[in-house]
C-alpha cells in the first residue's frame, strides 16, 4: 500500500520568458500603484500649497470679470430692444 503513494513534489514546468517578464511587470506596477496612493496620503510638496493659491488667485480674477460680462450682454439686449421699437 506505501508503495502506491508516490511522495514526490510534481513536476513544475520552468517558466518562460515571456511569464517572467509578466511577472516582474505585475510586481513594478503594483509598487507603482502603492507609491501613488502614498503620494495622495502623505503630500510633501509645498510647491502645491502656492499652486493652489495661484489658481484661486485666478478664479477670484475671472468671477470679478464676469460681472462685466453681464454688464455688456445687458447692454447688447437694450440695443436690439431699441432696433426693435424703430
Amino acid at each position: 500500500m506505501s508503495a502506491d503513494l508516490d511522495l514526490s513534489p510534481p513536476e513544475v514546468p520552468e517558466p518562460t520568458f515571456l511569464e517572467s517578464v509578466l511577472r516582474y511587470g505585475l510586481f513594478l506596477g503594483a509598487i507603482f500603484q502603492l507609491i501613488c496612493i502614498l503620494a495622495i496620503i502623505f503630500p510633501t510638496s509645498k510647491g502645491h500649497e502656492q499652486e493652489e493659491t495661484e489658481t484661486t488667485d485666478s478664479r477670484a480674477a475671472e468671477q470679478m470679470k464676469k460681472p462685466k460680462g453681464a454688464a455688456t450682454q445687458i447692454r447688447q439686449k437694450q440695443k436690439k430692444e431699441s432696433k426693435k421699437k424703430r
